[in-house]
């Protein structure tokens, strides 16, 4: 909700800063850097503190970024350097919140025995309409962007502090006497190929977050609104899919659902390309978004199967996804420069193959069970 609000803020960003869209692109990379920054780090954060510590700690950086990035980009302050500390700061806070959450996702999941991490990844799709909505309305209604962010924080800093009183312990390394220094994360070929499947289905993800509307809009001459709602149609499709998903990953295992699902997101993406006729778009759509839906949070299943190494494996993982989100927009819009903004889409065909290699790499650690 946070993430949503910030980019539904984007253009009140813009006007009160007075900045050009090339000055306000690399301003939002202040994000991404503070992010990119901690994330590797974050997994030493909880096996020191555990991740109930690690999420307050990352919401209160998210809350004071938010804040500062809110109060210094109103036209009354107009501080370009203010707003980039802020987002940095609030970058820094949701890495090392995002890897906390995601090891005590997996200890809830290993203690119910059942696959329930897709669930909590559909959080965030439903946190990214809430924002959004809240966004507009806000902006509809005329609310000053330092009051909407700081209220926002608020709330969402007291909701998290609440949230984790109630987390679990989750094991780490000194949980397990007689064993061996491990290596580093870093050095494990399973690890680094469950990031590589992650990176994947996040490239598909995010293309289709920041160039869906785009491209059905340019490739397909249809008025603003159908491209608006293929993107909502895309995000109701990742929603269900991550609602459903667990269900159909206790009954047939997690390969064969990612081999499924990385079929599914290249055969929509061809649909959405080349379809032509409407419902035939609608149908690649869903299709896309339900296949997208699931490889991110296997992933982080997958690399917090080990107890004692679920910290460092879920920080080497996350580094590794959060890459499709920075790559996935130049990527795209470079290839879009040359092809168009539809056809460019079909690089998700092409990126469904080392998918679909990688997935093997998500079967159970059957020792850690």
């Amino acid at each position: 909700m946070l993430f949503a609000t910030l980019l539904a803020r984007v253009p009140d960003v813009r006007e009160g800063l007075d900045l050009d869209n090339g000055s306000l692109g690399l301003l939002l990379l202040a994000i991404a850097a503070g992010s990119v920054l901690a994330l590797p780090s974050a997994g030493r954060f909880v096996e020191r503190w555990g991740a109930a510590t690690v999420v307050r700690g990352g919401a209160v950086l998210s809350a004071i970024g938010m804040v500062s990035a809110g109060v210094c980009a109103q036209e009354t302050v107009g501080s370009v350097a203010g707003t980039a500390v802020g987002l940095f700061t609030y970058g820094v806070g949701t890495g090392v919140w995002d890897v906390a959450m995601n090891v005590e996702g997996a200890e809830v999941e290993r203690r119910l025995r059942r696959t329930v991490m897709p669930r909590f990844h559909a959080g965030w799709s439903l946190g990214s309409v809430a924002g959004a909505g809240g966004g507009v309305a806000a902006t509809a209604f005329g609310v000053p962007i330092a009051a909407h962010l700081v209220a926002l924080a608020l709330v969402s800093l007291v909701a998290t502090l609440t949230a984790a009183a109630w987390f679990l312990p989750v094991a780490s390394k000194r949980s397990e006497p007689g064993r061996r220094p491990a290596r580093s994360a870093w050095a494990e070929s399973r690890t680094l190929l469950v990031g590589v499947m992650v990176l994947t289905f996040a490239l598909a993800e995010g293309i289709a977050n920041d160039w869906l509307s785009l491209a059905i809009i340019d490739g397909h001459e249809t008025p603003r609104w159908v491209g608006v709602a293929g993107f909502t149609l895309f995000v109701a499709a990742m929603t269900s899919g991550r609602l459903v998903g667990p269900v159909v990953l206790d009954r047939h295992g997690r390969v064969p659902v990612l081999w499924t699902a990385s079929a599914a997101v290249a055969a929509g993406a061809l649909l959405t390309v080349l379809g032509g006729h409407p419902v035939l778009i609608a149908l690649g759509v869903v299709t896309w978004g339900l296949g997208a839906s699931l490889g991110f949070p296997v992933g982080m299943s997958a690399a917090a199967d080990d107890p004692a190494r679920a910290a460092a494996r879920v920080s080497v993982v996350s580094t590794i996804g959060y890459g499709g989100f920075l790559g996935g927009p130049p990527l795209v819009g470079h290839l879009a420069d040359l092809a168009g903004t539809l056809d460019a889409l079909l690089v998700v065909v092409v990126l469904m193959v080392p998918a679909a290699l990688s997935a093997a790499a998500a079967r159970p650690l059957r020792a850690a069970a």
